[in-house]
């Protein structure tokens, strides 16, 4: 199963970053130095994939801007003789080879991925919420596409979440046939607190063969009136099989105010220029 494209949703409102999202779209608010979708664009890059289609909506063509050159800057930086910020712009615009679909309604995660039906045609693609990002040597969606290709099978991201916040998630349980790899017997979206001891909790991260809009065309409307892909994946992994394989790393959900803030946090100490300053600059305001 080899992985060429990935599919990117991006058309939600952002309503949990709000009032940061008013204007700009949560995607492209920013983890240290880059928009969140950049961070999870270069995880799929880690990956091998270099196709990527984006799921918009109005007001959101400054996602797919960012990953184009812009000339005029790369002028501005030349003349300054700023060439490593110049290397940086280019090589994000040179990263990735963007398509964009228009989804006009926001129905849901299922309804976003069937709106690509034509862009991704009849092949094997990955999917990613677009503000969901792991980062790890060897963590997140290249786990999938490694486990997707050696077996030749539909593959789902999962992490162990409390059970007290199961009804946050689609969650899975099933048999491990390998170290963090499962073989999927059970799934539900969303279940309600204490009605099922599932553990593994979807976290926006999917392989998938091209079947997939089959089932999406034709299911109902389920968790909240919307299209939800976890009922498609059911379907899908009831008559085919499907494996769950538990992600390593760390993740950060960027529509999570905590999460956000310690994703700034974090990356701002990976860089040897800040860390000392950062550092002492938290301590004085007893945050570590």
């Amino acid at each position: 199963m080899r992985v060429r494209k990935v599919v990117i949703p991006v058309a939600g409102w952002g309503t949990r970053s709000l009032p940061a999202s008013k204007n700009i779209p949560k995607e492209m608010l920013p983890v240290y130095d880059k928009p969140v979708i950049q961070h999870v664009v270069e995880e799929a890059v880690r990956a091998g994939i270099r196709d990527v289609v984006f799921v918009t909506s109005r007001n959101k063509a400054v996602i797919g801007d960012h990953f184009d050159y812009n000339l005029q800057l790369e002028e501005v930086l030349t003349k300054a003789g700023k060439a490593a910020l110049l290397r940086k712009v280019r090589d994000t615009a040179e990263m990735i080879d963007v398509i964009e679909v228009r989804q006009k309604k926001q129905l849901g995660l299922g309804h976003a991925v069937l709106c690509t039906r034509a862009a991704v045609g009849n092949e094997p693609f990955a999917v990613m919420v677009g503000d969901d990002f792991i980062t790890g040597d060897g963590a997140g969606l290249e786990q999938l596409v490694q486990a997707a290709e050696k077996y030749n099978m539909p593959v789902v991201g999962v992490m162990e979440v409390p059970a007290d916040r199961i009804d946050r998630y689609g969650m899975v349980k099933g048999d491990e046939i390998a170290d963090g790899i499962f073989r999927i017997s059970e799934m539900v979206e969303k279940p309600a607190v204490g009605t099922t001891d599932a553990k593994l909790a979807i976290v926006g991260r999917y392989v998938l063969p091209s079947d997939i809009f089959d089932y999406l065309d034709t299911s109902e409307p389920g968790h909240g009136g919307e299209l939800q892909l976890t009922d498609s994946l059911a379907a899908l992994a009831k008559d085919r099989g499907m494996l769950a394989v538990r992600m390593k790393g760390i993740r950060f959900d960027a529509g999570d105010w905590v999460d956000y803030l310690c994703a700034n946090i974090f990356f701002g100490l990976q860089d040897e220029s800040l860390r000392a300053a950062l550092r002492e600059k938290l301590q004085r305001l007893a945050l570590i």
